[in-house]
């Protein structure tokens, strides 16, 4: 059941996609000469600015778009510089933005997963200087700052909310099969740079790869917490700053893990909630992919779950939370937007050569 599965929900903010981009595809350098092609309460936006971003999201894309398809791509541009400069004046005013103790610790922990050279390599080849990308940084930062003044912070569910929710949607919580609440910890044969464990432990080749799994199995078996050194060592990207945990999948998904992976799904099938696996290799053919430690953290019969269980209290709450802070975000930027003096002249233009 969809509610029993970890609930990863990444709020991405307007503000906030150039930053994601920021890293891949790089980023604007400071103003240069250009025309205005957008002001915000009298701040420029230059169109060298739009262009940048724009041959940065189009690079390495086997057909550039042409005619309107790249106009619309220019405006889309356009509009997320516009609500970066609103935010950015917010909060000025409200005392918000980023510092610069705040985008260095932040840039240390992206750094974390590379060595000094690879991350090097990477700024070079898109071009980017390390303040290029701290600028970024500060952006999404400051934004993410004002939204949790203004909008996180006040969001409050209550316990008749929780009960609602579920008298309306009580089918949702009667489990047609059983599930299986599974953890793990993955070590890759192949080097991984986009490791996000505490330890930055990666391994480079299949022998490394093997020799840490025993590594893992032993501190297991002496007694460590399976979470702790999920955090420490796993190499899944996806799992690792979690504890390991992959959430609740249905009995039906392991018949599926049957052809791919046998060896996994059996040793699932053998585990007590509690227990975890031996080293099971992950393999591709006869190509060792890596290795992984599964652990069955618990298992669910099928039937209906009641109002009472504290985890389906906690998957209400954070499905409200989470969908409140989606609607008072979209609702918050829209307040900002028209506070704001704003002139499109790129939107404009483009009126105007319809004409």
């Amino acid at each position: 059941m969809r509610r029993y599965r970890r609930l990863i929900r990444v709020v991405v903010p307007v503000g906030a996609l150039l930053l994601l981009l920021a890293f891949l595809t790089g980023c604007p350098k400071k103003q240069a000469a250009g025309d205005v092609v957008a002001r915000v309460n009298g701040k420029a936006i230059l169109r060298s600015e739009v262009e940048k971003y724009y041959n940065n999201q189009t690079a390495g894309t086997p057909q550039k778009p042409t005619g309107e398809a790249a106009t619309s791509l220019r405006l889309n541009i356009l509009r997320e510089l516009i609500d970066n400069e609103i935010m950015m004046q917010r909060a000025e005013k409200l005392g918000l933005l980023a510092t610069d103790a705040e985008v260095d610790n932040k840039l240390t922990e992206i750094k974390a997963p590379y060595t000094a050279e690879e991350f090097d390599r990477r700024l070079k080849e898109k071009s980017l200087t390390v303040e290029d990308f701290k600028l970024d940084l500060r952006r999404n930062l400051t934004v993410q700052k004002v939204l949790n003044k203004e909008v996180t912070s006040k969001i409050s569910i209550s316990d008749a909310d929780i009960s609602a929710y579920y008298n309306e949607r009580k089918a949702e919580f009667n489990l047609i099969e059983p599930q299986y609440h599974l953890a793990q910890i993955l070590i890759t044969a192949q080097p991984n740079p986009q490791v996000r464990n505490l330890k930055n432990s990666k391994a480079q080749s299949e022998a490394e790869a093997r020799a840490k799994a025993q590594m893992v199995m032993n501190r297991l078996e002496s007694g460590e917490d399976f979470a702790s050194v999920a955090m420490n060592y796993s190499e899944d990207a996806q799992t690792a700053n979690n504890g390991g945990d992959m959430g609740f999948a249905p009995e039906s998904s392991l018949k599926s893990m049957a052809i791919q992976e046998p060896a996994t799904r059996d040793a699932i099938l053998r585990l007590k909630p509690g227990e975890t696996s031996g080293i099971l290799a992950v393999s591709a053919g006869r190509q060792v992919l890596g290795y992984r430690i599964v652990k069955l953290v618990g298992k669910e019969p099928a039937g209906q779950r009641d109002l009472s269980d504290p985890r389906v209290q906690q998957a209400i709450r954070e499905q409200l939370r989470d969908r409140r802070e989606q609607l008072l975000k979209a609702a918050y930027y829209e307040t900002v937007r028209d506070e704001a003096r704003v002139e499109n002249y790129l939107a404009q233009e483009v009126l105007k050569s319809a004409k």
